[in-house]
């Protein structure tokens, strides 16, 4: 999972992105560019974000909560450039419009399913026995 929709509280759009994780921290990291409808409203500071990720092969659905920041981390973005993030500026990671975004972790809402044959599997038995789909674990994570 590195890829999901991305978007701020305030609103309901949600935008696809793909981030990195620095999981010992909690945080994720997303580079985008300074022109991003998402990195002008950064600009007057840090606010509460929402990360919606999810992997059906494997049944895994996840919402992550947290606080979305700009970052100037000139380290952190030599750490996590790539390829697939050089493909979006010409100049490389010296292009003027390159910005990293900080991710801090609150809370992940988790679902974990089985995967799209257990889904199957699920529906099939319960319309044969008449009882309701076990549709696996659902918990919350505080970071």
């Amino acid at each position: 999972l590195n890829s999901g929709m991305l978007g701020l509280m305030e609103n309901a759009r949600l935008v696809p992105m793909s981030h990195q994780a620095e999981a010992e921290a909690g945080k994720l990291w997303f580079i985008t560019a300074k022109g991003t409808d998402l990195a002008r409203a950064l600009a007057g500071g840090d606010k509460d974000a929402v990360h919606v990720v999810s992997d059906e092969g494997k049944g895994l659905f996840a919402r992550i909560h947290g606080t979305l920041a700009l970052s100037d981390d000139r380290a952190k973005l030599d750490e996590l450039w790539s390829v697939v993030a050089s493909s979006w500026f010409k100049d490389g990671k010296q292009d003027e419009d390159v910005q990293l975004l900080r991710f801090d972790l609150a809370e992940a809402e988790v679902w974990v399913t089985g995967g799209s044959l257990s889904f199957i599997y699920q529906i099939a038995k319960s319309k044969v026995t008449g009882d309701e789909p076990d549709m696996g674990e659902h918990f919350t994570l505080s970071f």
